[in-house]
């Protein structure tokens, strides 16, 4: 991102923030209410555009990004079995009418087990739990196979078995090369499993080491500069 600004409305949300997320990096974006942290997001992916400044995405285009939204836009009431929805990750290399090859078939195997959901492959989406429909949708980001991955709050009010298996999906997406970026406002969840961090705050930013990011000092200051609108940041004491 070059001197990126975004507005939504009247509102500028993003101002002129400069950063760049490296290859393969594992990356936090950590924020108050209103700071940007989704508007980022959304402008990375195309779905915004840019008020000012540029999005460069070297060495590869969007479509080489996958992207979990803060709310699911799945229609939860489809009649698709969880097989058959994590299948779908498969559609831009397979299309919708090609035959599986052993190969694929035994990569949707493989997803469904990591995400726990062997068992319920059978299942309509609409009968899985908030945790399991995650999972799930974690499971058909694995078979979409892309370069970089943005979750936008993906541990939101979910149970603790469906994070840590998200959090293994994601050092495993990690040590694979993919390039991860994740919106999460538990500030302690971001320090001990995100090696970098970006603090949002309106006109401000930070990008660097999680435990200089998330410093007491750092964290004072930007709760001492709030975005307009925007609630405090909460503190997070750091061992």
């Amino acid at each position: 991102m070059r001197q990126l600004s975004v507005d939504i409305g009247s509102h500028r949300v993003i101002d002129q923030l400069d950063v760049s997320f490296a290859a393969g990096s594992l990356s936090a974006i950590v924020g108050a209410n209103g700071s940007g942290k989704t508007t980022l997001l959304r402008t990375i992916t195309g779905l915004l555009t840019p008020t000012t400044g540029s999005v460069t995405i070297e060495a590869g285009t969007r479509r080489d990004l996958g992207y979990l939204p803060q709310r699911s836009e799945v229609d939860r009431s489809f009649p698709i079995t969880v097989h058959d929805f994590v299948a779908s990750g498969l559609w831009s290399r397979c299309g919708s009418w090609r035959c599986l090859s052993a190969q694929q078939r035994s990569a949707i195997d493989r997803a469904l087990i990591q995400a726990g959901l062997r068992d319920r492959q059978r299942c309509l989406i609409g009968s899985l739990s908030g945790g399991q429909f995650q999972r799930m949708v974690f499971a058909r980001l694995t078979l979409q196979d892309p370069g970089a991955i943005l979750l936008d709050e993906p541990f939101n009010a979910v149970d603790g078995r469906t994070v840590g298996i998200m959090l293994d999906t994601i050092a495993r997406w990690h040590s694979q090369g993919r390039t991860i970026i994740v919106v999460s406002h538990d500030l302690p969840l971001a320090l001990h499993h995100f090696p970098q961090t970006l603090l949002l705050n309106g006109t401000a930013s930070c990008y660097g080491a999680t435990r200089d990011i998330l410093s007491p000092s750092r964290l004072a200051d930007t709760r001492a500069k709030p975005a307009a609108g925007a609630a405090d940041i909460p503190a997070v004491g750091i061992a």
